[in-house]
């Protein structure tokens, strides 16, 4: 009885979030491209293994747009990537929750829905079978993984081209990422078309293998990364790696690596000091001048 009324709770307080999303929007006028015909339906619902909302199956990438709802109005953006390991997405605690904090800052933000692996009754359940067995993990994200990345590809350069149609400057339009959402960032950061260049990335814990043979763009965006010493995916390195790769084209980054907080911690309060990276977070966007006083 407790569960069921925790989860109706739930629930409610993520359609109420979910309201506050003043559009949803279609990344694509037509078919993704490079997708194969799929006839299975986006999935979300309660995970009681990640014990949060999440959205599975994501054929039809979208933009959930959220306006300012306080502050002082800024004409910059974000779009954010919620994680999942390409087979699921935390649209929640890395997605909603994320956008409301900023929202209530001034800034408009769109959380994205990248396509992801196709997966059965529950994808949480199925990463976590997958994951201790590297080479049927890999089989199965690989494939949809340059499609996810395509997309963090054209959110970027989506919003950019829309960008007065919410009152905002192109050239002031970031990218934040968690987990695999933190690789779309990244990516974002590295592979960017002149139409697409996010303003700044923010690779959250981010796996980041995929872009060892990368060369840093001449005029790439400041960069900040967040994660923890004990992430239990076995990620730490790869912030430290991407921050190095920054740090060796001289270009602007900021790294804030917490000795707890594990792997997913979003915006989920652990008491532990990785709690207030988004607080981190919001004074680094300030000092760049994304965010206003």
């Amino acid at each position: 009885m407790k569960r069921t009324l925790i989860r109706i709770v739930v629930a409610v307080i993520l359609l109420a979030s979910a309201a506050l999303a003043q559009d949803v929007i279609p990344l694509y006028s037509g078919p993704a491209p490079g997708s194969p015909a799929a006839d299975y339906p986006e999935k979300e619902y309660f995970s009681k293994i990640w014990n949060t909302e999440v959205v599975a199956n994501v054929t039809h990438p979208s933009l959930l747009v959220f306006k300012p709802t306080g502050g002082t109005p800024s004409d910059s953006a974000t779009v954010i990537c919620p994680g999942g390991g390409f087979m699921a997405l935390s649209i929640d605690s890395e997605g909603i929750e994320v956008a409301k904090w900023l929202a209530a800052r001034g800034m408009t933000t769109f959380v994205l829905k990248y396509r992801l692996a196709h997966t059965g009754e529950d994808a949480t359940q199925e990463f976590t079978t997958l994951f201790e067995d590297h080479q049927k993990f890999r089989e199965t994200i690989d494939p949809v993984i340059p499609l996810s990345l395509a997309d963090g590809l054209a959110a970027v350069a989506y919003v950019r081209k829309h960008a007065a149609e919410w009152g905002l400057s192109p050239d002031r339009v970031g990218v934040i990422g968690f987990s695999a959402g933190g690789s779309l960032a990244a990516g974002a950061a590295l592979r960017y078309q002149p139409d697409g260049r996010p303003a700044f990335a923010a690779p959250i814990y981010p796996a980041t293998g995929m872009f060892r043979g990368d060369t840093v763009p001449a005029d790439a965006p400041p960069m900040f990364i967040a994660a923890a010493t004990d992430d239990n995916l076995g990620l730490a390195p790869d912030s430290i790696s991407l921050y190095q790769k920054w740090t060796s084209a001289h270009k602007s980054v900021e790294l804030h690596m917490y000795a707890v907080g594990g792997h997913g911690f979003g915006m989920r309060k652990h008491g532990h000091p990785s709690d207030t990276w988004i607080d981190r977070l919001g004074d680094w966007l300030q000092a760049e001048g994304f965010l206003k006083k």
